[in-house]
Protein backbone atom coordinates (compact mmCIF):
# COMPACT_ATOMS: atom_id res chain seq x y z
CA UNK A 1 0.00 0.00 0.00
CA UNK A 2 1.43 3.36 -1.01
CA UNK A 3 1.22 6.47 1.22
CA UNK A 4 -1.32 7.97 -1.20
CA UNK A 5 -3.51 4.85 -1.01
CA UNK A 6 -3.36 4.91 2.78
CA UNK A 7 -4.36 8.57 2.86
CA UNK A 8 -7.25 7.84 0.50
CA UNK A 9 -8.50 5.08 2.82
CA UNK A 10 -8.06 7.24 5.93
CA UNK A 11 -10.17 10.00 4.38
CA UNK A 12 -12.79 7.56 3.12
CA UNK A 13 -13.19 6.00 6.56
CA UNK A 14 -13.26 9.37 8.32
CA UNK A 15 -15.91 10.73 5.96
CA UNK A 16 -18.07 7.59 5.98
CA UNK A 17 -17.85 6.49 9.61
CA UNK A 18 -15.98 9.09 11.67
CA UNK A 19 -13.11 6.64 12.22
CA UNK A 20 -10.01 8.78 12.66
CA UNK A 21 -6.94 6.62 12.05
CA UNK A 22 -3.53 7.97 12.94
CA UNK A 23 -0.68 7.87 10.44
CA UNK A 24 0.76 4.68 11.97
CA UNK A 25 -2.29 2.42 11.56
CA UNK A 26 -1.42 1.05 8.13
CA UNK A 27 -1.06 -2.45 9.61
CA UNK A 28 -4.65 -2.28 10.91
CA UNK A 29 -6.06 -1.38 7.52
CA UNK A 30 -4.09 -4.17 5.85
CA UNK A 31 -5.16 -6.82 8.36
CA UNK A 32 -8.84 -5.92 8.11
CA UNK A 33 -9.14 -5.05 4.44
CA UNK A 34 -7.04 -7.78 2.83
CA UNK A 35 -9.80 -10.35 3.51
CA UNK A 36 -12.33 -7.96 1.93
CA UNK A 37 -10.16 -7.63 -1.17
CA UNK A 38 -9.56 -11.36 -1.52
CA UNK A 39 -13.21 -12.18 -1.01
CA UNK A 40 -14.03 -10.36 -4.26
CA UNK A 41 -11.04 -11.74 -6.15
CA UNK A 42 -8.61 -8.83 -5.77
CA UNK A 43 -4.91 -9.37 -5.14
CA UNK A 44 -4.46 -6.71 -2.48
CA UNK A 45 -5.08 -3.25 -1.08
CA UNK A 46 -3.97 -1.39 -4.20
CA UNK A 47 -6.59 -3.08 -6.36
CA UNK A 48 -9.16 -2.52 -3.62
CA UNK A 49 -8.44 1.21 -3.63
CA UNK A 50 -8.84 1.33 -7.41
CA UNK A 51 -12.20 -0.40 -7.08
CA UNK A 52 -13.30 2.00 -4.35
CA UNK A 53 -12.34 4.98 -6.45
CA UNK A 54 -14.74 3.64 -9.06
CA UNK A 55 -17.56 4.52 -6.66
CA UNK A 56 -18.94 1.10 -5.66
CA UNK A 57 -21.30 1.87 -2.74
CA UNK A 58 -21.57 -1.82 -1.79
CA UNK A 59 -17.80 -2.12 -1.56
CA UNK A 60 -17.54 1.08 0.47
CA UNK A 61 -20.07 -0.42 2.89
CA UNK A 62 -18.02 -3.63 3.15
CA UNK A 63 -14.84 -1.66 3.85
CA UNK A 64 -16.50 0.50 6.51
CA UNK A 65 -18.03 -2.56 8.21
CA UNK A 66 -14.69 -4.38 8.22
CA UNK A 67 -12.98 -1.42 9.86
CA UNK A 68 -15.67 -0.51 12.41
CA UNK A 69 -16.61 -3.94 13.75
CA UNK A 70 -15.28 -3.73 17.30
CA UNK A 71 -14.98 -6.27 20.08
CA UNK A 72 -17.92 -6.69 22.42
CA UNK A 73 -19.05 -9.17 25.06
CA UNK A 74 -21.78 -9.63 27.64
CA UNK A 75 -21.69 -7.22 30.60
CA UNK A 76 -18.51 -5.69 29.19
CA UNK A 77 -16.56 -3.68 31.80
CA UNK A 78 -19.21 -4.50 34.45
CA UNK A 79 -19.26 -0.97 35.95
CA UNK A 80 -21.77 0.53 33.45
CA UNK A 81 -24.23 -2.26 34.25
CA UNK A 82 -23.75 -1.67 37.98
CA UNK A 83 -24.59 1.99 37.33
CA UNK A 84 -27.64 0.89 35.35
CA UNK A 85 -28.97 -1.29 38.18
CA UNK A 86 -27.96 0.84 41.15
CA UNK A 87 -28.22 4.47 39.97
CA UNK A 88 -30.04 4.83 36.65
CA UNK A 89 -33.02 2.54 37.11
CA UNK A 90 -33.85 3.46 40.72
CA UNK A 91 -34.01 7.15 39.79
CA UNK A 92 -35.94 6.61 36.56
CA UNK A 93 -38.45 4.29 38.23
CA UNK A 94 -39.24 7.17 40.56
CA UNK A 95 -39.18 9.86 37.86
CA UNK A 96 -41.26 7.87 35.34
CA UNK A 97 -43.76 6.40 37.82
CA UNK A 98 -46.57 8.39 36.22
CA UNK A 99 -46.14 7.09 32.68
CA UNK A 100 -44.45 3.73 33.41
CA UNK A 101 -42.40 3.71 30.23
CA UNK A 102 -38.73 3.98 29.35
CA UNK A 103 -36.73 4.21 26.13
CA UNK A 104 -33.12 2.99 26.06
CA UNK A 105 -30.77 3.44 23.11
CA UNK A 106 -27.64 1.39 22.55
CA UNK A 107 -25.72 3.35 19.93
CA UNK A 108 -23.14 1.10 18.24
CA UNK A 109 -24.89 -1.98 19.64
CA UNK A 110 -22.77 -4.28 17.46
CA UNK A 111 -23.66 -8.00 17.66
CA UNK A 112 -26.07 -7.49 20.54
CA UNK A 113 -24.23 -8.36 23.72
CA UNK A 114 -24.75 -4.89 25.21
CA UNK A 115 -28.50 -4.48 24.54
CA UNK A 116 -29.20 -8.05 25.61
CA UNK A 117 -27.15 -7.53 28.79
CA UNK A 118 -29.40 -4.55 29.56
CA UNK A 119 -32.45 -6.69 28.81
CA UNK A 120 -31.22 -9.29 31.28
CA UNK A 121 -30.69 -6.56 33.90
CA UNK A 122 -34.29 -5.45 33.40
CA UNK A 123 -35.64 -9.00 33.59
CA UNK A 124 -33.72 -9.58 36.81
CA UNK A 125 -35.43 -6.55 38.36
CA UNK A 126 -38.57 -8.65 38.35
CA UNK A 127 -41.73 -7.36 39.96
CA UNK A 128 -40.38 -3.79 40.22
CA UNK A 129 -41.10 -3.42 36.49
CA UNK A 130 -44.48 -5.10 36.34
CA UNK A 131 -46.72 -3.08 34.03
CA UNK A 132 -43.89 -0.99 32.61
CA UNK A 133 -43.29 -0.54 28.88
CA UNK A 134 -39.57 -0.82 28.16
CA UNK A 135 -38.09 -0.23 24.71
CA UNK A 136 -34.46 -0.98 23.87
CA UNK A 137 -33.23 0.26 20.50
CA UNK A 138 -29.92 -1.11 19.22
CA UNK A 139 -28.33 0.71 16.29
CA UNK A 140 -25.10 0.20 14.40
CA UNK A 141 -23.48 1.38 11.19
CA UNK A 142 -23.09 -2.28 10.14
CA UNK A 143 -26.14 -4.18 8.94
CA UNK A 144 -24.13 -7.40 9.20
CA UNK A 145 -23.67 -7.18 12.97
CA UNK A 146 -27.29 -6.12 13.43
CA UNK A 147 -28.43 -9.28 11.65
CA UNK A 148 -26.38 -11.38 14.07
CA UNK A 149 -27.88 -9.46 16.96
CA UNK A 150 -31.45 -10.06 15.72
CA UNK A 151 -30.90 -13.81 15.58
CA UNK A 152 -29.26 -13.82 19.01
CA UNK A 153 -27.11 -16.92 18.47
CA UNK A 154 -23.69 -16.97 20.12
CA UNK A 155 -20.83 -19.44 20.30
CA UNK A 156 -19.69 -21.12 23.51
CA UNK A 157 -16.72 -18.75 23.54
CA UNK A 158 -18.96 -15.69 23.22
CA UNK A 159 -21.33 -16.65 26.04
CA UNK A 160 -18.45 -17.56 28.34
CA UNK A 161 -17.14 -13.99 28.15
CA UNK A 162 -18.82 -12.02 30.92
CA UNK A 163 -22.04 -14.02 31.22
CA UNK A 164 -22.57 -15.83 34.56
CA UNK A 165 -23.60 -19.45 34.13
CA UNK A 166 -26.89 -18.96 36.00
CA UNK A 167 -27.94 -16.24 33.54
CA UNK A 168 -26.83 -18.35 30.58
CA UNK A 169 -29.08 -21.28 31.50
CA UNK A 170 -31.92 -18.92 32.47
CA UNK A 171 -32.07 -16.82 29.29
CA UNK A 172 -30.47 -18.98 26.59
CA UNK A 173 -31.27 -22.29 24.93
CA UNK A 174 -28.44 -24.52 23.79
CA UNK A 175 -28.43 -25.66 20.17
CA UNK A 176 -25.48 -27.87 19.34
CA UNK A 177 -22.35 -25.92 20.17
CA UNK A 178 -24.19 -22.57 20.13
CA UNK A 179 -26.60 -20.76 22.44
CA UNK A 180 -29.64 -18.70 21.42
CA UNK A 181 -31.26 -16.01 23.55
CA UNK A 182 -34.86 -16.88 24.38
CA UNK A 183 -37.62 -15.26 22.27
CA UNK A 184 -38.97 -13.13 25.12
CA UNK A 185 -35.61 -11.44 25.63
CA UNK A 186 -34.97 -11.05 21.90
CA UNK A 187 -38.36 -9.34 21.56
CA UNK A 188 -37.23 -6.62 23.97
CA UNK A 189 -34.63 -5.30 21.51
CA UNK A 190 -35.40 -3.44 18.31
CA UNK A 191 -32.71 -3.03 15.65
CA UNK A 192 -31.99 -0.25 13.20
CA UNK A 193 -29.06 0.61 10.97
CA UNK A 194 -27.76 4.08 11.82
CA UNK A 195 -24.61 6.10 11.25
CA UNK A 196 -23.85 8.44 14.16
CA UNK A 197 -22.38 10.95 11.71
CA UNK A 198 -25.80 11.41 10.14
CA UNK A 199 -28.97 12.99 11.51
CA UNK A 200 -30.67 10.69 14.03
CA UNK A 201 -33.43 13.03 15.22
CA UNK A 202 -36.01 10.73 13.60
CA UNK A 203 -35.54 8.04 16.26
CA UNK A 204 -36.91 10.32 18.99
CA UNK A 205 -35.76 10.91 22.54
CA UNK A 206 -34.50 8.48 25.16
CA UNK A 207 -34.26 8.19 28.91
CA UNK A 208 -30.94 6.33 28.72
CA UNK A 209 -28.29 6.32 25.99
CA UNK A 210 -25.41 3.86 25.99
CA UNK A 211 -22.76 5.12 23.57
CA UNK A 212 -19.66 3.22 24.61
CA UNK A 213 -16.33 2.65 22.91
CA UNK A 214 -17.23 4.33 19.63
CA UNK A 215 -16.55 8.06 20.08
CA UNK A 216 -13.00 7.20 21.09
CA UNK A 217 -12.25 6.64 17.40
CA UNK A 218 -13.58 10.06 16.30
CA UNK A 219 -11.64 13.28 16.00
CA UNK A 220 -12.45 16.09 18.45
CA UNK A 221 -14.70 18.07 16.11
CA UNK A 222 -16.78 14.98 15.31
CA UNK A 223 -17.05 14.07 18.99
CA UNK A 224 -18.37 17.53 19.85
CA UNK A 225 -20.89 17.35 17.02
CA UNK A 226 -22.17 13.93 18.14
CA UNK A 227 -22.38 15.01 21.80
CA UNK A 228 -24.41 18.06 20.87
CA UNK A 229 -26.84 15.94 18.88
CA UNK A 230 -27.02 13.30 21.63
CA UNK A 231 -28.04 16.10 24.00
CA UNK A 232 -31.10 16.70 21.81
CA UNK A 233 -31.94 12.98 21.81
CA UNK A 234 -31.97 12.55 25.58
CA UNK A 235 -34.59 13.53 28.14
CA UNK A 236 -33.58 16.50 30.33
CA UNK A 237 -33.21 14.17 33.34
CA UNK A 238 -31.83 11.21 31.38
CA UNK A 239 -28.49 9.40 31.57
CA UNK A 240 -25.64 9.03 29.07
CA UNK A 241 -23.21 6.12 29.50
CA UNK A 242 -19.79 6.35 27.83
CA UNK A 243 -16.84 3.97 27.67
CA UNK A 244 -14.12 4.02 30.29
CA UNK A 245 -11.71 5.90 27.99
CA UNK A 246 -14.29 8.46 26.86
CA UNK A 247 -15.38 11.73 28.44
CA UNK A 248 -17.30 14.92 27.72
CA UNK A 249 -14.95 16.96 29.91
CA UNK A 250 -13.16 19.60 27.88
CA UNK A 251 -15.30 18.92 24.82
CA UNK A 252 -18.84 20.08 25.54
CA UNK A 253 -20.91 21.59 28.33
CA UNK A 254 -24.10 19.84 27.20
CA UNK A 255 -23.42 16.97 29.65
CA UNK A 256 -21.90 16.81 33.11
CA UNK A 257 -20.32 13.85 34.94
CA UNK A 258 -22.28 12.15 37.71
CA UNK A 259 -20.08 12.36 40.84
CA UNK A 260 -18.45 9.06 41.84
CA UNK A 261 -19.97 7.25 38.85
CA UNK A 262 -17.23 6.71 36.27
CA UNK A 263 -18.52 6.90 32.70
CA UNK A 264 -21.96 8.19 33.70
CA UNK A 265 -23.21 11.60 32.56
CA UNK A 266 -26.37 13.68 32.63
CA UNK A 267 -27.62 16.62 30.57
CA UNK A 268 -26.45 19.91 32.03
CA UNK A 269 -29.13 21.24 34.34
CA UNK A 270 -30.36 17.82 35.48
CA UNK A 271 -30.58 17.44 39.21
CA UNK A 272 -28.18 15.22 41.12
CA UNK A 273 -28.77 11.49 41.03
CA UNK A 274 -30.54 9.87 43.97
CA UNK A 275 -28.60 7.60 46.34
CA UNK A 276 -28.22 4.07 45.02
CA UNK A 277 -31.05 1.67 45.86
CA UNK A 278 -30.22 -1.77 44.45
CA UNK A 279 -33.06 -3.94 43.22
CA UNK A 280 -34.00 -7.28 44.66
CA UNK A 281 -34.65 -9.93 42.03
CA UNK A 282 -38.14 -11.33 41.94
CA UNK A 283 -40.91 -12.68 39.77
CA UNK A 284 -42.93 -10.50 37.50
CA UNK A 285 -43.33 -9.48 33.90
CA UNK A 286 -43.18 -6.24 32.03
CA UNK A 287 -44.84 -5.03 28.89
CA UNK A 288 -42.30 -4.78 26.10
CA UNK A 289 -42.44 -2.59 23.03
CA UNK A 290 -42.80 -4.54 19.82
CA UNK A 291 -40.55 -4.20 16.80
Amino acid sequence: MTPLEYEYLRKLLRDQSGLDLSADKQYLIESRLLPVARKIGLSGISELVQKLQGGSSALITSVVEAMTTNETFFFRDKVPFDHFRETIMPELLHARAGRKSLRIWCAAGSTGQEPYSLGICLKEMGAALTGWRIEILSTDISQEVLEKSKVGIYSQFEVQRGLPIQLLVKYFKQSGESWQINPELRAMVQHRQLNLLHDFSQIGTFDVIFCRNVLIYFDQETKVNVFNRLAKAIEPDGFLVLGAAETVVGLTDTFKPVPDRRGLYRPSGARAAMPARPFAAGAGRMAVAGP
